[in-house]
């Protein structure tokens, strides 16, 4: 009997992203300076301040959009991604404020890192935080200067062992964007990067902004941030130390004490951000946004672009809005953050596959449809055969997967399926990255979970040769995975209203993949105070 790639069990594509629900909103922290802008931009008043400061972004080079690193680039089509650091330089504004002298540390290290993913149907935010020590591999990287804000004419080598935040250091946006792009396989297409004086500048221009802290906050370095606990408004240098404070003996780990607090505080700087007293008061709007564009350098951000992805959210509900940070197990003798790479590589699978994630609150709205009543089976016994009518192919989507070891299958199949009528979707190669032991197959099949049936009779009706196999996690989508067996040969799919029989002849029974109970998260809907 057939058996799907090579036997292994394959989980559904990760292209084939189930997107049906309708809640999210926007929040995150250094990302604080570009989430609070991008939110104000849903309301057409800052159009005009925007267009006005457009020239205020200073930009740099930072992308890699066609690395080999990016899993699965046809299915993030339409997300978009940012990579979003707050820089701890050491000279001119931000050592006045309190970043350190150029003594304590020469350049600049990337003091926060998170990487916000926006799915095409922008259902909801997911903002991952990384450590800043966190031990990373560093590819080869040119120099920088940050005191320049330009690169030099020196090459370093491959190392490993690095911090993250030295990474930073010594090869600026570009080394960070290879080693974050590599540890997440998103395809990051906005970087920004925003410096301690421009944090401070917005937090007084919007007046302050109310957090609750369960206790007083003590620091080994920076002293008494906060004298009490309870709900208490922070001006902008106590706000820079609230989110900046990493030796807080109370909270134990240093790193994600901190990370929690700047997630939490991203949710009240907008809600400042976007009331009526800066919206309505022209000085306040002005001030704020010139704080963001004077202190951040950014590439592949605009004012159009925010504007169009800021309308795009605006009815996004905090419960889709989640705050995570990547696990890690224990420091090593370099006091290094040790990354638990196979849980790592889990949940940037689950953000581009758009699955369920800690601590995430949507509502799952999955629809029923007309096709079929047949229900998942439990087990990887296929059910019995079922006779289902043959569907209109404009009325089907479909994803082509090439696992037939022979380069330019899937495009070959997902052209001539077009010219027959049928809607493709994505196409690229069935890659390990998915979740299988193999990206091989000798027998082509489509894929396809309950409810699909007709979908995926009438697609394999197109292609000799094609076997049938049902696979709960494939949601709404049906998959074509192009096996080694295909002779080059596509068909016109059986007349709508054919009797055709629906007989799988495996099951996918694998589940999404496993994430860690104990991943760091923080809802944006949740206002306790703990």
């Amino acid at each position: 009997m057939p058996r799907v790639v090579g036997d292994t069990g394959a989980t559904r594509l990760a292209q084939s992203k189930i997107r049906r629900r309708h809640r999210a909103k926007v929040i995150g922290r250094s990302a604080v300076a570009f989430l609070a802008v991008m939110s104000l931009a849903l309301t057409g008043v800052v159009w005009g301040y925007l267009r006005s400061v457009e020239g205020g972004f200073d930009q740099i080079a930072a992308l890699d959009t066609e690395s080999d690193d990016i899993i699965d680039a046809g299915g993030q089509l339409g997300d978009e991604t940012y990579l979003i650091i707050g820089t701890d330089t050491r000279a001119g504004a931000s050592g006045e404020i309190g970043a350190g002298t150029v003594e304590d540390a020469e350049g600049a290290r990337a003091d926060t890192v998170m990487l916000v993913n926006i799915p095409a149907d922008r259902s909801r935010v997911v903002a991952v935080s990384f450590p800043r020590d966190l031990d990373v591999e560093r590819p080869i990287c040119q120099g920088w200067d940050n005191d320049a804000g330009k690169y030099t004419s020196e090459t370093f080598p491959a190392a490993s062992g690095d911090k993250l935040n030295a990474t930073y250091a010594l090869g600026g946006p570009k080394c960070l964007v290879k080693v974050i792009q590599k540890m997440s396989g998103l395809k990051i297409g906005h970087f920004v990067g925003m410096d301690f004086a421009g944090f401070e500048r917005m937090v007084d221009t919007v007046g302050g902004v109310n957090v609750c802290s369960p206790g007083p906050i003590e620091d080994g370095i920076l002293g008494t941030v906060l004298a009490s606990g309870g709900t208490q408004m922070l001006d902008g240098r106590t706000a820079l130390n609230y989110v900046r404070a990493r030796h807080v003996e109370a909270e134990g780990n240093g790193d994600y004490g901190r990370i929690t607090r700047q997630q939490k505080f991203l949710s009240a700087l907008l809600r400042s951000a976007l009331s009526n007293q800066v919206l309505l008061n022209p000085s306040k709007l002005n001030g704020f946004i010139n704080a963001f564009t004077s202190d951040t350098f950014v590439e592949n951000i605009d004012t159009k672009s925010l504007v169009t992805l800021g309308r795009s959210l605006q009815n996004v509900d905090a419960g889709a809005v989640t705050f995570l940070t990547v696990p890690t197990d224990g420091t090593n003798d370099w006091g290094n953050e040790i990354p638990r790479t196979d849980e790592i590589k889990s949940l940037f699978q689950a953000i581009i596959d758009d699955e369920p994630l800690p601590g995430e609150e949507r509502e799952d709205t999955t629809p029923s449809s007309t096709s079929s009543t047949t229900t998942p089976p439990t087990s990887s016994t296929p059910p019995a055969a079922t006779s289902v009518e043959a569907m209109s192919a404009y009325n089907i989507s479909v994803d082509v997967s090439n696992a037939s070891g022979i380069a330019g299958q899937a495009a070959t199949i997902a052209d001539s399926l077009a010219a027959y009528g049928f809607q493709i979707s994505t196409v690229g190669n069935f890659s390990a990255a998915t979740g299988l032991a193999n990206a091989q197959a000798s027998t082509t099949v489509v894929r396809y979970a309950a409810g699909y049936e007709a979908e995926a009779v009438t697609v394999a009706s197109s292609i000799p040769g094609a076997v049938l196999v049902l696979a709960p996690s494939m949601g709404d989508m049906i998959e074509v995975v192009v096996g080694s067996n295909f002779a080059g040969t596509v068909v016109a799919p059986a007349d709508p209203g054919t009797i055709l029989a629906a007989n799988p002849t495996s099951v996918d029974t694998s589940t999404s993949t496993a994430l860690p109970a104990d991943i760091a998260s923080v809802n944006a809907g949740d206002t306790t105070c703990d």
